[in-house]
């Protein structure tokens, strides 16, 4: 019986530990509120495209998300210290899993978590930058017959493959295609290969208004 209870105990406290070393990542709720854990990138990044096509500025007060729109703005708010900030979301990540957020130098120094590098944060959605939103571009000069989705070109490969998880945390299909143009290498960021060039178009027109830059062309 010792033994018994011994071993229903050890299983017990298995279980305890395992539900509190477990990140449960929130959705956005549908009034746009979601909380979980903030983090923030720097100088590895900074100058380099973001999925919305800008250039990232570690000084500048923006963050990436992985599903709200391009361009939505927030207001995210420090639980532990009660410091918010409001930025703007113009690219993806966190690409770890239970983290909600990733916010610039600025923005994490507005809500003093630069030395922690990670906190315990609320968004609130308030609004969006309409500017954010894409026009279709049509390419139909390729020389296959199906139609793709182009997000992105990029003459450094880790940037297409930034681009390309990002796009897989909400979309299948994504690959990265090599192509030389007048002898200098492109990593094209691709989706969505499809015989209808109205099928490529509902989903482009969904990615344009995600905020991606998007162009259709045939392969």
């Amino acid at each position: 019986m010792e033994s018994l209870s011994v071993k229903i105990l050890f299983l017990v406290l298995i279980c305890v530990l395992a539900t509190s070393c477990a990140t449960v990542e929130q959705s956005v709720s549908p009034d746009g509120v979601q909380e979980g854990i903030a983090s923030w990138y720097g100088s590895d990044f900074h100058g380099k495209p973001t999925a919305s096509g800008e250039t990232y500025n570690m000084y500048a007060m923006t963050a990436a998300h992985k599903t709200l729109p391009l361009g939505t703005t927030v207001e995210v708010i420090n639980l532990d210290n009660g410091r918010h900030i409001n930025v703007v979301v113009n690219d993806r990540g966190p690409f770890v899993a239970g983290r909600i957020i990733d916010l610039s130098f600025t923005g994490a120094k507005g809500l003093n978590m630069v030395d922690s590098g990670t906190a315990r944060v609320r968004l609130k959605v308030t609004g969006r930058d309409e500017k954010y939103v894409k026009y279709i571009r049509f390419e139909d000069s390729g020389p296959g017959n199906l139609y793709v989705i182009q997000l992105g070109a990029f003459v450094e490969k880790g940037n297409a493959e930034r681009l390309k998880t990002a796009l897989e945390w909400k979309y299948s299909g994504v690959y990265m295609a090599r192509a030389e143009v007048s002898g200098r290498a492109f990593y094209r960021v691709r989706m969505g290969r499809s015989k209808e060039r109205n099928s490529a178009r509902t989903l482009a027109e969904t990615l344009a208004q995600e905020g991606y830059t998007v162009v259709i062309m045939k392969e």
